[in-house]
């Protein structure tokens, strides 16, 4: 008795101990034959040497033999199952393992391993196991006949309405669901049983009898069953309940449209109405949107919470229901509003906090006590059965109310409702207060210019900057020239100067939409030339919209037109510099011995006025260099607007000396009057370089093999630089970074370390395709890796280079934070 059946378990199919081996040369000849593949065949050693394995196969799979050996060349082997042809010509079902077994001369071979299938388990499975999988499983699945009526369900299907399996059979889809478009999903299946092409991914959005006022949603996939002559016998169906996706899409839906819509014009009530339009029917059946008067009049709102033991009198500002006429809405809009100390609504503006009920008690009374005729009707008579309120607050202060009901027949708000409506609610406040602004337009534009242009540059390693900038328009003190530091991953920094034509309030508006846009593309890691690209056709498409209005020749969408920038990268590891240029003035580069060039850099066309592509330059600069950034206006004076001129006047500027701050606003004082011609920003940045100490580098092959000697490398390069706390997470990301470029890309593979302000993790590859962050299920075997890089660090991403790309992560290092690592692993 073996060891294995001493201790009663049996000896499994695959076991390599009852495989049967042969060897076959690279064309697929047997050259080699063993008494166990003599036993499961029959054949004798003389009878099967020198014969093709194909002629040992059923012709069928004789036909699959080129594809296979083709399959083994190129991934080292194969496994699967074949049917084997016995001497007596019998078919004999085989499991197959083909792996190469190469000689010391560096002869290639292949080993062949079959092992006999007639009475493996789970190969021939009786109808009781096959029913009990399909009956136990947690999907819904049916079968129906020609006649389209229930003949076997699963227990599952029972959750999705109809009654358990017995109480189906010999109905049809509509008796079982009748507050489901039984028609639609019948004519799905009789498509299936005409066509025969299954149909997968069916969604169907209705009302089922157990939950009449939810809304459902299921996604169904049918397949037809045929007899050995082919002729059908019914469709098989299966159902997943979709709902949680069908309304996370619906929410999804309705938050761009009221991106779309909310806040198209700086019109208090406009901004109002267009909240309540955006809302009613998607989330409510009526919404009523009520301001302070201090809002309505544009005039300052005091900051904090009102006090709830007074009456509080509120405007009407917007509304909108299910019903024409909007019956239920008591006041008009710009009717007065007051609500009574105590009422939820009034707690809402005391508190700053939204307030709902899923249920009103129906006897109550309307809160508005001001109604028209006296009489105040109670929520069930104007058919409200659930509400939200929901403070309108921008900058900490509330400007008035928002309230959300619905009408009996709905299902009553829960909380995904209430955090969608206090999303729509923050959304609306800022718009809202944005336009309460406008109406005082000087101490607006200086409030706007403060949020517009950086309050400070970020901190970071790769240039020593300073920036100065004066605009043209002294009434409000906005301009629509710009600069910008961004940090991008691998320590790198872009540098970015711009300008919007004209001045004022418009232009700066502009300019910090075109400001907006180009971090969120910087954010993308693009090339210069992209990110300019990716500007320009935004401006043209702004362009084209503002154009199809009438009297859109001054409006926002066109003050774009002409705008000018340079955008700038800089890499501190190598000293590498690129940029490229719209309609913008060249940079100019100060070297450490104070003399000065002019980068010479194919000047683009301006954005949004169309041309030939946007070029980008690279150059090396030594540390040390400082690079100076401007918009035209530094160059113009009331007598010339000579280029050469200008940058003559530039260059002798710039050759000063001094701290770069200091530095930076004499090269303006120096060029710019007080009262200047036009808007001025200079930004200069003195490069540096990482010290080969911050930087540790190396070429990795792609084997799995290698992925624990990549995080031993890493390990020991931590602890050179004393961040042993950081070994445990490095190890993980470089582990799941490495794995992935091992498993989803071909060539040479590269990590990299840096030490900055923070420690950046670089894996590098040859593939084309990104990473996607995934959510597994607790049953997924994979796809937990990138989850816990993104939870595990600071932040992550990939950028593109020319050869492939290269997936990042950092961990900071100024505020090294306690991270639940063990959580996160179990």
């Amino acid at each position: 008795m073996g060891a294995d059946e001493e201790y009663g378990v049996a000896r499994q199919r695959f076991d390599v101990a009852d495989a049967a081996p042969l060897l076959l040369d690279p064309r697929g000849v047997v050259t080699g034959w063993t008494s166990e593949a003599r036993r499961l065949l029959a054949y004798p050693a003389a009878e099967a040497v020198g014969r093709k394995l194909a002629d040992l196969l059923t012709a069928e799979d004789a036909q699959r033999v080129p594809d296979l050996v083709e399959r083994c060349r190129r991934d080292g082997g194969w496994t699967g199952l074949l049917t084997a042809r016995h001497r007596d010509g019998q078919p004999v079902r085989v499991a197959a393992r083909i792996t190469s077994a190469e000689e010391a001369h560096g002869a290639s071979r292949w080993l062949v391993l079959l092992s006999e299938l007639a009475d493996a388990p789970g190969w021939d499975m009786s109808r009781t196991v096959l029913e009990r999988m399909v009956a136990d499983a947690p999907v819904g699945i049916a079968i129906v006949d020609t006649d389209l009526r229930f003949v076997w369900s699963n227990a599952a299907l029972e959750q999705f309405g109809g009654g358990p399996p017995p109480r189906r059979l010999g109905l049809r889809f509509a008796d079982v669901q009748p507050g489901l478009d039984a028609q639609a999903v019948e004519a799905q299946m009789r498509r299936v049983l005409e066509t025969g092409a299954a149909v997968v991914g069916y969604e169907h959005v209705g009302h089922v009898v157990s939950a009449p006022l939810r809304e459902t949603a299921h996604m169904l996939s049918f397949t037809r069953l045929e007899d050995d002559r082919g002729r059908p016998m019914g469709v098989y169906y299966t159902v997943v309940d979709i709902t949680e996706r069908h309304r996370a899409r619906q929410r999804l839906a309705l938050l761009d449209r009221a991106n779309e819509n909310i806040g198209r014009s700086l019109d208090l009530t406009r901004t109002a109405q267009e909240l309540a339009d955006v809302a009613v029917p998607g989330l409510a059946d009526l919404v009523t949107v009520d301001l302070l008067e201090t809002v309505l009049r544009g005039a300052e709102v005091t900051p904090g919470p009102l006090a709830d033991t007074d009456p509080v009198a509120l405007r009407r500002a917007g509304h909108r229901s299910t019903e024409d006429g909007v019956p239920q809405a008591v006041v008009g809009i710009g009717e007065a509003a007051t609500y009574p100390a105590g009422s939820p609504p009034v707690r809402c503006l005391a508190t700053g906090r939204t307030w709902h009920a899923e249920r009103l008690d129906p006897r109550d009374r309307v809160w508005v006590t001001d109604v028209p005729g006296g009489r105040r009707s109670t929520f069930s008579e104007l058919g409200l059965h659930s509400v939200m309120v929901v403070p309108v607050r921008a900058r900490g202060i509330t400007l008035g109310i928002t309230t959300f009901f619905r009408r009996h027949g709905r299902e009553p708000f829960d909380e995904e409702d209430l955090r969608l409506a206090e999303d729509l609610v923050s959304r609306a406040a800022v718009c809202v207060d944005n336009a309460r602004r406008y109406t005082r337009e000087r101490d607006a534009a200086l409030v706007l210019q403060r949020s517009l242009l950086p309050h400070r540059l970020p901190e970071q390693d790769a240039v020593e900057v300073a920036a100065c900038y004066r605009p043209a328009d002294e009434l409000t003190g906005l301009g629509g020239d710009w600069y910008d530091l961004i940090p991008l991953s691998g320590a790198r920094v872009a540098l970015v100067v711009g300008e919007v034509p004209g001045h004022g309030i418009d232009a700066a508006a502009a300019m910090g939409q075109l400001r907006t846009a180009v971090r969120t593309l910087a954010a993308q890691d693009l090339p210069p030339e992209e990110v300019l690209a990716h500007l320009d056709d935004l401006v043209s498409r702004s362009a084209r919209e503002a154009g199809a209005e009438p009297g859109a020749a001054g409006s926002p969408g066109t003050q774009y037109v002409g705008s000018g920038c340079v955008y700038v990268v800089y890499d501190p590891v190598d000293g590498g510099c690129a940029m490229a240029a719209a309609g913008h003035p060249v940079p100019a580069v100060v070297l450490p011995d104070g003399s000065v060039t002019f980068v010479d850099l194919p000047q683009g066309p301006p954005l949004g006025v169309g041309g030939p592509p946007f070029e980008a330059v690279e150059l090396s600069l030594v540390e040390g260099s400082t690079l100076a950034l401007h918009t035209d206006g530094l160059l113009a004076r009331a007598e010339t607007w000579a280029v050469d001129a200008g940058r003559e006047r530039l260059r002798g500027a710039l050759q000063g000396s001094g701290p770069l701050e200091a530095h930076c606003r004499n090269v303006v004082d120096a060029l710019v009057p007080a009262r200047p011609y036009d808007d001025v920003a200079l930004l200069m940045a003195r490069t540096k370089r990482l010290g080969t100490e911050q930087v540790a580098t190396w070429d990795l092959d792609p084997d799995p093999a290698l992925v624990a000697d990549a995080r031993r490398k890493a390990t020991r390069q931590l602890a050179r630089w004393g961040l042993e706390e950081l070994a445990f997470t490095t190890e993980l990301v470089v582990s799941e970074l490495v794995t992935n470029a091992i498993r989803h890309a071909d060539g040479p593979i590269r990590l990299r370390l840096i030490r900055e302000r923070a420690l950046v993790c670089e894996v590098f590859d040859s593939g084309a395709t990104a990473p996607h962050l995934r959510h597994p299920r607790t049953t997924d075997e994979g796809g937990r890796g990138l989850l816990l890089v993104s939870q595990l660090t600071q932040r992550w991403g990939t950028r593109f280079v020319p050869d492939g790309k290269i997936i990042w992560a950092e961990q900071s290092l100024t505020e090294l934070a306690e991270l639940p690592v063990a959580a996160l692993v179990e």
